[in-house]
């Protein structure tokens, strides 16, 4: 049982109705858990407000409502109202001190971005694992508590769930948390209710801008730069043309990192690496420390990626060598993941699923100057027609093939989202071939790959199913890849 009045600390209320000193038996916030003697947070969301909800607690018995605007209650209750400016910003120290505050018994670390960020969590947690530390993760592909893999919903959870993951991690004796702080968790104040000891920028560009994300880029800015008034030290990426933009106004310490020198983490002498099969950066880290890493995954945003991982991992006193095994065998699942099928060609799987990403994975890879650059990808149904024309022209400009083939599309028929990448594709003078099933458009990729190739599976990355007609159906690419190549050895 826990008491209201310590769950309400940490920021401003005024009791409009009963009284604070009370017992409570839970925390909610998702109307259809409303339980007896619980405290039930009044959440305005896109599509539901939990405060029309605020009848149908009371006549559950819920013992306490928190508000942001007025509700009408049975007057004849005993339900307390605690009403705040914003109920998603109070929620978040709710749930901290409903879990017991766990962040304080964790070493804190919020990496946000524009890209980059899922990469940079997995090599934090590669290196510190190495050096002896227990790391727990929370990010797009799924949080990681000891053995424990839950898959991600959001990028970054509510408050309420990064505050129990957290408490299961200090139970699990886990003594570090690494998390992707993305700008819609970080507008919608899901990282409240502690202070980051680490606060991480790897880039920035127009992204997310939508009438139900950000209203423009300067919005979105603003949000990003939110961490770094909520962590002790800032490591930013030096290089962005926006870092100043983002760090004003901050009340960390901040470290810079970049390829450029002087800065506290720089990166030189950087050589692109490829052998049969392999592909991947080496480079040397000047300032704070002296080191050489190697990298298997391929250009400049690895460089940035494992430069940032190194930045962050320096902190916790990391030795040369922690970071010298722990970045050359580490492995993000969808982000330039490499599946071996030949030696004569390199195939890998990448979530790019937008053109500006597309643009960056091709154009990385053609400084590879392989044989051909081979991209496979499709487009998400009921989502806006630009980026099918937009990542058509893309691949169509910087692939030497492109295999346009079914994403997920949703409520939409898949070859109206293929004829639109066909629109865009049109515009080059890039090759195609259209093949709706994803299955035999991979077998046709592997099937054709010649001596020399980059192939590149895009759009999919971690994902394991594919959305129609509102049902989610199991299929992952790599599993595609093991049937095929069964297939193809049995001559099925």
């Amino acid at each position: 049982m826990y008491k209201l009045i310590d769950l309400i600390k940490g920021f401003n209320y005024e009791t409009v109705r009963g009284v604070a000193d009370r017992d409570i038996s839970e925390v909610v916030y998702d109307s259809r858990k409303i339980c007896e003697g619980c405290l039930f947070i009044c959440i305005e969301g896109n599509n539901f407000d939990g405060h029309s909800a605020a009848g149908d607690a009371v006549d559950k018995k819920a013992a306490a409502l928190l508000v942001c605007k007025d509700v009408d209650v049975d007057p004849s209750s005993d339900v307390t109202v605690i009403k705040v400016e914003d109920t998603r910003y109070a929620m978040a120290f709710v749930a901290a001190n409903y879990y017991g505050n766990p962040a304080s018994k964790l070493t804190t670390i919020g990496i946000t971005g524009t890209k980059g960020k899922t990469t940079t969590t997995y090599m934090v947690k590669s290196i510190l694992e190495n050096a002896g530390h227990k790391v727990g993760l929370i990010g797009t592909i799924e949080i990681i508590i000891g053995d424990e893999k839950i898959a991600a919903k959001n990028t970054t959870p509510e408050s309420y769930d990064i505050q129990k993951y957290m408490a299961k991690m200090v139970e699990k004796g886990i003594d570090t948390v690494v998390m992707e702080a993305s700008s819609q968790g970080l507008m919608l104040h899901r990282t409240q209710g502690f202070v980051f000891d680490y606060g991480i920028l790897t880039n920035i560009e127009p992204d997310h801008i939508s009438p139900t994300e950000h209203r423009d880029f300067n919005h979105y800015m603003q949000c990003k730069s939110m961490l770094f008034k909520q962590c002790k030290i800032g490591i930013v990426n030096g290089d962005d043309e926006h870092v100043e933009q983002i760090i004003k106004g901050h009340t960390c310490e901040i470290l810079r990192y970049g390829l450029k020198p002087g800065y506290d983490y720089s990166a030189s002498d950087i050589r692109l690496t490829r052998t049969e099969g392999h592909i991947g950066v080496d480079f040397h880290v000047t300032g704070k420390v002296d080191v050489e890493v190697a990298v298997p995954t391929p250009g400049k945003f690895s460089v940035y990626n494992a430069l940032t991982a190194v930045a962050i991992c320096h902190q916790f006193g990391v030795s040369g060598d922690d970071y010298k095994k722990a970045l050359k065998n580490v492995s993000v699942k969808g982000r330039i993941e490499l599946v071996h099928v030949s030696d004569k060609f390199t195939l890998m799987i990448d979530y790019a699923h937008n053109a500006m990403a597309l643009e960056s994975l091709l154009s990385t890879l053609k400084e590879y100057n392989p044989h051909r650059l081979v991209c496979l990808f499709g487009c998400g149904g009921n989502r806006s027609k630009d980026r099918r024309f937009e990542m058509g022209e893309v691949s169509g400009k910087l692939a030497d093939f492109t295999i346009i083939t079914s994403d997920n599309p949703r409520f939409e028929e898949p070859l109206d989202i293929i004829a639109d990448i066909v629109t865009g594709i049109e515009k080059t003078d890039g090759i195609y071939v259209t093949i709706a099933d994803r299955k035999e458009a991979i077998k046709y990729a592997i099937t054709h790959g010649e001596p020399g190739d980059i192939i590149v599976l895009a759009g999919k990355g971690h994902e394991d199913y594919q959305e129609i007609k509102g049902q989610k159906y199991p299929m992952d690419e790599r599993v595609l890849i093991k049937e095929i190549m069964e297939e193809l050895a049995t001559g099925n």
